[in-house]
């Protein structure tokens, strides 16, 4: 089964190396893969150091967005582009260990996978960022998980995979990425949990502030309830022609 590995990268210059080298070491022995690296709209050197790294590793692939689309506009043109039946995506600013990747991908990709799981998510553990943004994401959490009781600790992990045809029949908007668990779990999919190590940045800046993720975090969440609550599950059956299905 073939592996996608989709990023979404914004001014990540100071990172591209490193992490695509750091991936390749990871998952050296997962032979079926490939690499997308998604540039929203980049005014550095982001897109050209991928071009450059491509001559050294086949497997890699980069898609450009003209202008900013946002993280999940990224993440759906990565998914969208890739030809695994198995998406992992992780952040592009270094804070998800490319080691963790073996391990999300796993319960997805095993022989005995439950046909019913669909998603596998992240949950980091002993957090690298500063006491503002882990006050305000243990806040947002904790208001989503009573909204939308995903059973959920952490949905901003960047860590995540999952099947993509799944993915693909999620319904799309801005943002949709901090709310697969709830998605995935309104389509009947299973959610299983992993607990995974976080760092520090490993350069560059974040393209958001703690009122910007509040702000639209809390616009988004009523949203996604009103999405759960209105939806409806059908259990198709095609009914064979007069004749047909029988000997």
């Amino acid at each position: 089964m073939k592996l996608s590995i989709v990023i979404p990268m914004h001014n990540e210059a100071e990172n591209v190396v490193p992490l695509v080298r750091e991936i390749d070491s990871a998952c050296a022995d997962l032979p079926d893969k490939e690499l997308i690296l998604v540039d929203d709209g980049s005014n550095d050197d982001t897109a050209r150091l991928i071009q450059e790294l491509r001559t050294e590793y086949p497997w890699l692939r980069l898609i450009r967005h003209p202008k900013a689309g946002g993280q999940s506009a990224a993440v759906h043109s990565g998914v969208l582009a890739a030809t695994g039946a198995i998406i992992c995506t992780l952040d592009g600013d270094m804070q998800n260990p490319p080691a963790e990747i073996p391990k999300m991908v796993a319960p997805l990709m095993a022989p005995d996978a439950p046909a019913d799981l669909g998603l596998v998510a992240g949950q980091r553990v002993k957090r690298q960022d500063t006491w503002s943004k882990k006050i305000a994401s243990k806040l947002a959490n904790r208001l989503r998980a009573w909204m939308l009781n995903d059973h959920t600790r952490d949905t901003g992990c960047g860590l995540k995979a999952f099947r993509r045809d799944a993915f693909l029949r999620l319904p799309f908007f801005n943002h949709m990425h901090r709310y697969l668990p709830a998605l995935f779990a309104r389509d009947g999919w299973q959610v299983a949990h992993v607990d995974v190590a976080h760092r520090e940045r490993g350069g560059g800046s974040s393209n958001y502030n703690n009122l910007q993720r509040a702000l639209v975090g809390i616009y988004d969440l009523f949203g996604v309830a009103w999405l759960i609550r209105r939806a409806k599950t059908a259990h198709p059956q095609e009914v064979p022609a007069p004749g047909e299905g029988h000997e």
